[in-house]
């Protein structure tokens, strides 16, 4: 099954291929982007590919309005947060996915499992993401909210490891990281907690 993350975007505009290529081309020498649907100023779909031609993503450019793809996918997610926790960051989710005009999927592909291929990606998609009023979703983990922190839970039971997390209380932010293993970390992030025996790294106000 294809691996997908996303940047959802406030902003209808968008950078044009010229500035992406030339983006990736000067922080990543050795990949390229190519068009592979639509034209410079108006691109649909891109390719990033290294110059061995190994293709790492392929890039949708995915416009939200009525009957189109973004808002079919914007429906999907919402669906599938039903039963997601906790309960302040999907109701923060289905607020601001009101909000969205463009999505910008990214495909994972074969080079994308290399250090570079990866990021080169990552570059990709900060940039789209770094340009403001965006978050990111990752299949099999969730979404972020525009500080970059994880808001809901949608990881395997089985995750462990470190990460970063943001939890809303009456309007702010508090971010921290967690042990997505540890049973107790997990329970107070589902019940819209910051763990007890951790600290917030920092807060800041919501931006709906």
């Amino acid at each position: 099954m294809a691996h997908y993350t996303r940047v959802l975007s406030k902003d209808e505009e968008f950078p044009s291929f010229v500035e992406l290529a030339q983006l990736v081309s000067g922080e990543h020498p050795d990949y390229k982007l190519t068009i592979e649907d639509g034209e410079e100023e108006e691109w649909e779909t891109l390719l990033l590919s290294g110059v061995d031609e190994v293709e790492v993503a392929v890039i949708e450019r995915n416009p939200v309005f009525d009957g189109s793809t973004g808002q079919d996918e914007l429906a999907d997610f919402l669906e599938d947060l039903r039963d997601c926790k906790p309960e302040s960051g999907v109701k923060w989710l289905a607020e601001y996915f009101a909000e969205v005009k463009t999505i910008y999927a990214f495909q994972h592909l074969q080079g994308s499992e290399t250090e570079e291929g990866s990021n080169a990606l990552h570059a990709l998609r900060s940039a789209l993401w770094e340009r403001g009023d965006a978050i990111i979703q990752a299949d099999g983990e969730g979404f972020t909210n525009e500080d970059g922190y994880h808001i809901v839970w949608q990881f395997s039971d089985s995750v462990s490891g470190p990460w970063n997390m943001g939890i809303l209380q009456d309007g702010t932010w508090h971010h921290f990281k967690m042990d997505l293993g540890d049973p107790d970390h997990r329970a107070a992030f589902l019940n819209g907690e910051v763990p007890d025996d951790l600290t917030a790294i920092h807060t800041s106000g919501s931006k709906d």
